[in-house]
């Protein structure tokens, strides 16, 4: 029979101690104590031993001695640790124990550590999982309690994560507002002032994958009068000239304005899907016709 690892024996040993029952000398919350800080003991040696799920769960256990203990802040740190364990290959289990981490947190008024782990959790639903639902939930949650806390550039971090998120999702309404709601906040100083043509930008391409010339051309005016200097950028340059291809459903115009633009200032990924999902609707609407 194998030797058990030193982890192992340390694990079964805050067992022990976490089920034993209190003598006359001692209290229970000691109890759970002394079994909490062996379970932390018994995680950093899995953590040794690169067993990341064996690691995650003596962290957890640990949480809830220290929840028996009345200990807010060790709770919510061993939770974190689980977390940061369970990251390592069991995504749905480092969600779980960061929501632990958070309940603790947001009990104890500390929005602003709250709001770094929803922020966690919406980049593990983002990689790990790809549900994008739930990543644009947290990081809108997230961007909440930073926005509470005045973190306010964190804040429209992740606004603007939740709004390529909304559009990627085609939920195009929300997210324009939630670009607008970043483009109105930037334009309140002058180091993020150079931002707000990017999000109006954004916030006119999701209009035009509605097919809503008529609310493009309405939001272009709103942003004119909000900045009378981004009508002169090539931003709004470029989405005039993508209203008129569209409203003309001329593929071959709204391909060469792409290109144009595209050889200047380079698309990323984001928004050449969203061209791509309006030159479709164009074509599809031209097949139509035909």
């Amino acid at each position: 029979m194998p030797s058990k690892s030193p982890a192992q024996t340390l694990f079964e040993k805050a067992d022990k101690k976490a089920n034993s029952s209190t003598g006359w000398f001692s209290s229970s919350s000691t109890k759970y104590e002394e079994a909490g800080d062996l379970y932390q003991q018994a995680a950093n040696a899995f953590k040794i031993e690169k067993l990341f799920k064996e690691a995650g769960d003596a962290f957890a256990r640990e949480a809830e001695c220290r929840e028996r203990c009345k200990e807010a802040n060790e709770a919510s740190n061993a939770w974190w640790n689980a977390a940061k364990a369970y990251k390592r290959g069991y995504p749905d289990l480092a969600i779980q124990a960061l929501t632990q981490t958070i309940v603790h947190l947001t009990q104890q008024g500390r929005f602003r550590q709250a709001a770094d782990r929803e922020k966690e959790i919406g980049q593990i639903y983002l990689q790990e999982s790809n549900d994008i639902g739930k990543a644009c939930e947290s990081y809108e949650r997230a961007g909440d309690w930073y926005a509470q806390e005045d973190a306010n550039a964190t804040a429209n971090a992740c606004y603007k994560d939740a709004a390529d998120l909304h559009a990627e999702l085609e939920e195009y309404p929300q997210a324009i507002a939630r670009y607008e709601q970043v483009a109105d906040h930037s334009l309140t100083s002058a180091l993020t002032r150079y931002s707000v043509k990017e999000y109006w930008l954004r916030a006119s391409l999701c209009a035009l994958a509605m097919n809503d010339t008529v609310t493009a051309k309405r939001n272009m005016m709103k942003y004119n009068n909000q900045d009378t200097t981004f009508g002169s950028t090539r931003e709004a340059k470029f989405v005039n000239l993508l209203i008129e291809a569209l409203e003309g459903q001329d593929v071959e115009k709204l391909t060469e304005v792409v290109y144009e633009y595209d050889q200047v200032t380079k698309l990323d990924n984001w928004k050449t899907n969203i061209l791509l999902k309006i030159k479709r609707m164009i074509s599809e609407e031209d097949g139509r016709l035909t």
